[in-house]
């Protein structure tokens, strides 16, 4: 039956994968018109264009959520919904690609779908619960391993850690089949502790998951706090640090007009500006 169902989905897989590979790959400057059809003239065909051609984006981002018992097909279909919305928002004279402003709308939705399916967890969505959700394994394994507590006192740490009750954190805990384990319990037939068979502290999935989720969020106050900047310092805020290929100050004030000093002038302007929005957002 598992056998079956594995090879049902990975069949899927292998077709949806041959489908979204008929789709070309845009060059930038096909991209920006028609993203501009899309924006200016509501061409739905333009859309349709812009989403196919990042699909196979969408399958790179859901494959580094593995390992947390969805299936692959459900993230790519979350994932492109993401897409979706970001095409839907995307601003193609702002000086960088849509991937580079689609990772976080293609993340976010596979987050939340991580953090609403029922086959997931269902004790919150707060920022601390993300938060605890990613992390809490690697918390309490290390904890455990480096201190020699019980799990049950790992369990108060983390929810002291994360900001959570100690019912929340234990609710998680039992969601994630985190084992109710000491450390110097028998870990299995080999008779020895969790102490002897611990994995060493390098970054796994959970550390990894949490990473993209600081990103995400990051991500999502960089564009907040952009559109607080005028016309012509997001130019430059685009042209110096969000293309692909960044432009000198010279290029960018022979475009404009201006000496490449009062781009410079512009420039630091514009940094302290998007330095005060980042942290009105943070507090």
């Amino acid at each position: 039956m598992t056998y079956t169902r594995t090879l049902s989905v990975t069949t899927d897989l292998d077709r949806y994968l041959a489908q979204i590979r008929q789709y070309p790959l845009l060059t930038q400057e096909e991209e920006l018109r028609l993203a501009r059809k899309w924006r200016d003239e509501g061409d739905v065909n333009a859309a349709h264009t812009l989403v196919t051609s990042n699909l196979r984006f969408v399958v790179k981002v859901a494959s580094e959520y593995g390992g947390y018992g969805a299936r692959i097909l459900d993230l790519i279909q979350e994932g492109s919904i993401g897409l979706m919305q970001a095409v839907k928002r995307f601003d193609p004279d702002k000086g960088y690609r849509l991937i580079s402003y689609s990772v976080f709308w293609i993340r976010s939705y596979i987050h939340n779908f991580l953090m609403s399916t029922t086959r997931m967890i269902r004790v919150g969505t707060s920022r601390a619960h993300r938060k605890l959700f990613f992390k809490l394994r690697q918390y309490t394994s290390r904890l455990i391993a480096s201190t020699g507590i019980s799990a049950d006192e790992a369990l108060d740490a983390a929810a002291e850690e994360f900001g959570v009750t100690r019912n929340e954190a234990q609710e998680m805990s039992a969601h994630l089949g985190i084992p109710d384990a000491s450390l110097d319990a028998p870990a299995g037939a080999t008779g020895l502790s969790l102490a002897e068979v611990m994995p060493s502290p390098e970054k796994n999935q959970e550390d990894l998951l949490a990473d993209m989720e600081a990103e995400a969020e990051l991500s999502a106050r960089l564009h907040e706090a952009l559109t607080h900047l005028d016309p012509r310092e997001q130019s430059i805020i685009a042209q110096r640090y969000l293309s692909e290929s960044p432009k000198q100050l010279k290029e960018i004030g022979d475009q404009m007009g201006v000496s490449k000093q009062r781009v410079a002038q512009l420039e630091k302007r514009a940094m302290a500006k998007l330095q005060q929005q980042l942290s009105d957002l943070a507090a």
